[in-house]
């Protein structure tokens, strides 16, 4: 009997335990049910607003050797790497048949020119006879016209001797400015197609000691950029090293990606200057590329995950989830049009005052102006030394209301 009394009274004391251990925690959590945001205050800074595209790197520069005529190569005096300079021999044509094409025309000059000398002969013995009036004019007239087509017929000869030398001398390719060789695409005894259209790339020279990046900008960034301004350039190649370059050149016609479709994707090639380029910089390297199109100093600025939207009537909103315990998400179904806010921090909201390590959160519409990576210059809405609202996200976004009380964490201001 004794022990089952023992009993009762053990179990009866854990139970009091435990209901004053869970009512303790439940007073704790009431105490503690705010909102946990951490804040930041405004201060002034400068706000670079860049435009951010990808490219690959090429020469400012660059020649595709090409034939003009067609014919065996025999001859390759470089190798891709070479550096070439103007005029420098780079690859010969075999031109046995231009050669003998060219030896045919100068024959047909020197027997054009054979004609023309007798013809001439003929013409000045014939004016002597014609002024003693020996013949009739009729046989005069018709050794000048001898006269004329021999002339003809030594400037067609010289012309085709032009044309079968001009043929012969392009078996011979050359360098036409310096640079260096970026692609070889041929070997010796390979045939080199030649023409004027179409012709086949046997060569490439291109200067890289000048190099720019070619990259995509879309639609609604390109018309923020002008040529002149400055960029900051990032090549995969090269880790942890940020070069720079300057805007050269911005296309006038657009390239459209996904025409017709929900995709469609409308940009502009433009060119960038890379000053400086590294020593080992190659054709064809992937790029990363930051235009400064516009900076302004010392301006007031708020981190871009400050910035939210709440409906115009947020007022009346924060108060019928007072009114109802809301404590989740705000009912927007009475909501209106939204508008862009931030939430700053403050010890008094309606005559009511905050304990240490807590305050109110106030809707505060704002007016923002340039952009950068990380913050908004701020037109209107806020002043220097408020304190805002950074995060969390989902709070931010979707739990935090008007007037709300919370619990917070200052962090500092990155410059």
């Amino acid at each position: 009997m004794v022990e089952m009394i023992k009993k009762k009274t053990f179990w009866i004391t854990m139970i009091i335990i435990c209901l004053v251990i869970i009512g303790g925690y439940t007073k704790f959590l009431k105490e503690d049910d705010n909102l946990f945001v951490t804040a930041e205050q405004v201060v002034k800074r400068d706000v670079i607003h860049k435009v951010n595209a990808s490219g690959i790197i090429q020469p400012e520069e660059e020649v595709q050797i090409t034939s003009m005529v067609s014919g065996w190569i025999t001859k390759i005096t470089v190798i891709e790497g070479d550096t070439v300079k103007p005029g420098q021999h780079l690859i010969s044509i075999d031109k046995k048949q231009y050669q003998a094409a060219y030896d045919q025309a100068l024959s047909q000059v020197k027997s054009s020119k054979a004609n023309l000398k007798n013809v001439t002969s003929q013409l000045e013995r014939t004016k002597q006879l014609f002024e003693q009036k020996l013949i009739s004019k009729q046989e005069i007239e018709q050794i000048e016209a001898s006269y004329e087509l021999a002339l003809s017929q030594v400037d067609q000869a010289n012309a085709a001797l032009l044309s079968r030398e001009d043929e012969l001398s392009k078996t011979k390719l050359v360098a036409p400015k310096y640079g260096i060789v970026t692609s070889l695409t041929k070997e010796e005894g390979e045939m080199a197609l030649g023409g004027m259209f179409n012709p086949g790339v046997l060569m490439t020279i291109a200067d890289l000691n000048h190099m720019e990046v070619l990259v995509d900008v879309n639609e609604n960034d390109v018309v923020t950029i002008d040529v002149g301004d400055t960029t900051e350039i990032e090549i995969d190649a090269f880790p942890d090293t940020l070069f720079y370059g300057l805007v050269s050149e911005i296309a006038h016609t657009a390239q459209n990606l996904n025409m017709g479709s929900q995709q469609q994707v409308t940009n502009f090639k433009v060119k960038i200057k890379v000053l400086k380029p590294p020593h080992k910089i190659r054709p064809g390297m992937s790029s990363t590329v930051n235009i400064i199109s516009e900076t302004i100093k010392n301006t007031l600025s708020i981190p871009i995950q400050s910035l939210v939207s709440r409906p115009k009537n947020f007022e009346e909103l924060g108060e019928e989830d007072k009114k109802n315990g809301d404590d989740s998400e705000s009912n927007y179904s009475n909501a209106k049009e939204g508008i862009d806010v931030v939430f700053i921090l403050v010890d008094n909201f309606n005559g009511k005052e905050t304990a240490e390590g807590e305050k109110y959160a106030i809707v505060k519409p704002v007016d923002t102006g340039l952009s950068s990576e990380n913050y908004y210059a701020v037109n209107t809405g806020v002043d220097l030394g408020d304190i805002i609202v950074t995060g969390r996200y989902r709070v931010l976004s979707k739990e935090l209301q008007h007037g709300m009380k919370v619990s917070f964490k200052i962090e500092s201001s990155s410059y």
